[in-house]
């Protein structure tokens, strides 16, 4: 019987005990086509040993760059682990010069590149990097395709190697390095060992409500990310068939070929979607206008457990007959639960979401805790809205005096690479400090209230918590992005950017007479109007000492590319106020 206590564990118990012909399924040429966990695990052991006849050595560095999550990368994520080496996932949006920095760093010796774009910034580094090979996913002109790797190892003789190898692979050694977009600085590598991943992935499935064998899960967050990636491993674990979305703008129309049960989300997306259904609703008039709003309406005040009352889920099953039907077939069907991380997800778009059928749980974790430290589970009174659900088995939760949450277990990473300092700084004793700061409720229940260095004082001595007021603002349909700065200052204020394409439909239907182009909404008195109205609306819920007092719209959209964001879609909070300097001094020195 197979012991999972290394990575590529996973599809040998899968093999062994809910073997599937859609282990892996990746639309090609307007198809799905399915890899069976035999032939998963087949092909991950002929790529062992093609990299063995390769001369990759125990400790070597391999990495995986893909603009989409594919079956591809989980056949070589486990044909690189099992001969001892390591792989190095890497974010496809990032420039070629933090390519060029995390190859170097890693001493990365081979590269896996799923197409053309990510291949030519490849290129344009390669010869400043100790790659012998560059390998691609697409058939590319002028580049080795992965399938020689097949064919290099295609002679079973030398298994027997690929299985001493194997066997040489101990828990806590080293499986992966995790470079983390820092939002400030150069990318930190996170060393994760397999039992840091295996133990997270075993200690987090309770809390996945999967049907064994059966469930249908729909991919799309990138798999280069410590969050996608154990759920890949827990989807693994559990027999469920695992679909990659052909990309962010496909997740609509594959979820309604595939109908899938599951998906892992972050607050953006959710948000992209709720605007979207509610910029429809704009369409609507009379009774079908009136209907819509009221079950809206209804879906914000949803509690868990059917709390409002038996007359409330009367309401609501009309609701979600007559509305939340519609919202629930345009994703498929037949998704039941989103399981949400990264960020912080507004209580209000979880209440509606639940209310709609497609229940979503949110968690809390880091890359350097292997990610999950909590998350939330539907069922045993493990919900409540507005938090990151329990810790997970094994892993301790504990509040610093100044409200810092540390954390310990054996998901906590081996270190930073090559950063003995910086991993210094963040450890005490077994402990790891999150730099995020929150509280644990008499239930159990975890609260993210904000980062510890994103909380800054005005230069009255008041403390502002920045993400409270951007949380709430991130409600109003006219704001896409907003940072509340004021560190040393008088006063807080606020950087926006505008929702263009919101504020765009907005102008047509109050026939407003406004230019549509960013600079012209980002200087329309009248969008700039009708934003005080929505800060306004927020100060109210705020002391005095917290509300925004002024605020200026940014020109542009905030963009990984511009430099504004992160691959993950936090603020880098020192870039944009270094974009955006004249805004800033406007605001305090004007």
């Amino acid at each position: 019987m197979t012991e999972i206590s290394r990575l590529f564990d996973f599809p040998y118990y899968q093999l062994e005990h809910k073997p599937t012909d859609s282990a892996l399924v990746t639309k090609k040429n307007g198809k799905w086509e399915k890899t069976s966990t035999q032939e998963y695990i087949d092909k991950a052991n002929a790529v062992s040993r093609a990299l063995l006849k390769l001369g990759v050595n125990k400790n070597d560095k391999i990495a995986i760059i893909s603009s989409t999550n594919r079956t591809e990368w989980n056949i070589m994520d486990i044909g690189v682990l099992q001969t001892g080496a390591q792989t190095i996932p890497i974010y496809p949006t990032i420039s070629a010069e933090d390519y060029e920095y995390v190859l170097n760093h890693s001493e990365s010796i081979y590269c896996f590149v799923s197409d053309e774009e990510v291949l030519n910034k490849i290129n344009k580094v390669k010869a400043n990097t100790r790659l012998k090979e560059v390998y691609s996913f697409d058939q590319i002109t002028g580049c080795k395709h992965y399938s020689e790797l097949f064919k290099l190892g295609e002679d079973e003789s030398t298994q027997t190697e690929v299985e001493a190898r194997k066997d040489n692979v101990k828990p806590d050694e080293l499986a992966t390095i995790i470079y983390t977009s820092g939002t400030t600085g150069k990318p930190k590598g996170v060393m994760l060992s397999h039992w840091n991943i295996t133990s997270n992935v075993l200690d987090s499935s309770p809390r996945v409500p999967l049907q064994e064998g059966e469930t249908r899960v729909l991919s799309f967050l990138p798999i280069c990310h410590i969050f996608e990636r154990v759920l890949i491993y827990v989807y693994q674990y559990a027999g469920a068939s695992i679909y990659f979305a052909e990309g962010l703008d496909k997740i609509g129309e594959n979820a309604k070929e595939i109908k899938p049960q599951m998906m892992s989300v972050v607050p953006r997306l959710l948000e992209k979607v709720f605007d979207k259904i509610m910029a429809k609703a704009e369409e609507l008039s009379g009774i079908k206008s009136a209907l819509f709003h009221w079950a809206v309406k209804l879906g914000e005040q949803w509690e868990p457990y059917k709390q409002n009352g038996a007359w409330y889920e009367f309401k609501l099953s009309i609701a979600s007959k007559l509305i939340f039907s519609k919202w629930r077939e345009a994703l498929g069907g037949e998704l039941s639960t989103m399981v949400s991380g990264s960020a912080a997800l507004q209580p209000r778009l979880s209440r509606i979401f639940c209310a709609a059928g497609m229940q979503i749980m949110e968690g809390y974790g880091l890359t350097e805790t292997s990610p999950v430290v909590s998350v939330g589970l539907y069922k045993n009174q493990m919900y409540k809205v507005g938090t990151v659900g329990k810790p997970i088995d094994n892993v301790e939760v504990k509040i610093a005096e100044d409200g810092e949450l540390l954390i310990k277990g054996p998901n906590v990473m081996m270190g930073y690479y090559k950063d003995k300092e910086k991993t210094d700084s963040v450890m005490t004793g077994d402990y790891f400090h999150t730099g995020d700061k929150g509280e644990i409720d008499e239930e159990g229940f975890l609260k993210i209230t904000g980062r510890k260095k994103e909380m800054f004082k005005t230069s009255g001595g008041k403390y502002v918590i920045p993400t409270l007021l951007e949380n709430e603002l991130k409600q109003s349909r006219f704001i896409e992005q907003i940072m509340v700065v004021g560190e040393g200052e008088k006063m807080p204020a606020a950087l926006i950017q505008p929702n263009f394409e919101f504020v765009r439909d907005w102008i047509e239907r109050k026939e407003k007479n406004i230019g549509s182009s960013e600079a012209e909404i980002a200087n329309s008195e009248i969008i700039i109007k009708r934003i005080q109205k929505e800060i306004d609306k927020c100060n109210a819920k705020f002391g005095k000492w917290e509300q925004i007092k002024r605020f200026e719209l940014t020109p542009n959209i905030w963009s990984i590319d511009g430099g504004h964001l992160t691959p993950t879609m936090k603020m880098k909070r020192d870039a944009i106020k270094g974009i955006y300097k004249e805004l800033y001094n406007k605001i305090y020195r004007s």
